[in-house]
């Protein structure tokens, strides 16, 4: 195959985006996956910890290990959920809302580079394929026949 394809394009581009993304928070002590968490909870009102997984994207094992260390460091507090004493809330320290406000910067920086070397029309239609693309991941459209061993 020497035309690149769709999927490794995407690949190696995250694989790039999530390096640059945990170069940057390496320089405050941190990792991509500590910065995305803090922006997916609730600064003010915390964020039940069984929404943040599906939020995220994440099993919840592999939540749980984050927000271990996020309470390690001091980011976190888990505080019962007033409305439902069954569940746990997340919610920032001082702490974790400065480093909710860096990861923040680090994304809109990130943003604001890319707007700056591609045009508007690229990026809306860069949009629109990747929307497409998990429209037919979500829907179930792309493998809809077996596909043979042999």
């Amino acid at each position: 195959m020497k035309e690149k394809t769709i999927d490794y394009v995407l690949r190696a581009t995250w694989m790039a985006v999530s390096k640059m993304y945990n170069e940057e928070a390496g320089k405050a002590g941190s990792t991509m996956a500590t910065g995305f968490a803090l922006l997916s909870i609730d600064p003010e009102d915390g964020t039940p910890s069984t929404s943040l997984g599906p939020k995220m994207g994440m099993e919840a094992t592999s939540l749980s290990r984050i927000l271990k260390t996020m309470e390690d460091k001091g980011l976190i507090l888990r505080k019962k959920n007033p409305n439902d004493g069954r569940s746990v809330l997340i919610h920032l320290t001082e702490f974790g809302k400065e480093m909710r406000d860096y990861s923040k910067r680090v994304v809109l920086r990130f943003d604001e580079a890319v707007k700056e070397n591609v045009s508007d029309k690229d990026l809306k239609t860069f949009i629109e394929v990747a929307n497409t693309i998990m429209e037919l991941i979500s829907e179930k459209k792309i493998y809809t026949e077996e596909i043979k061993i042999r």
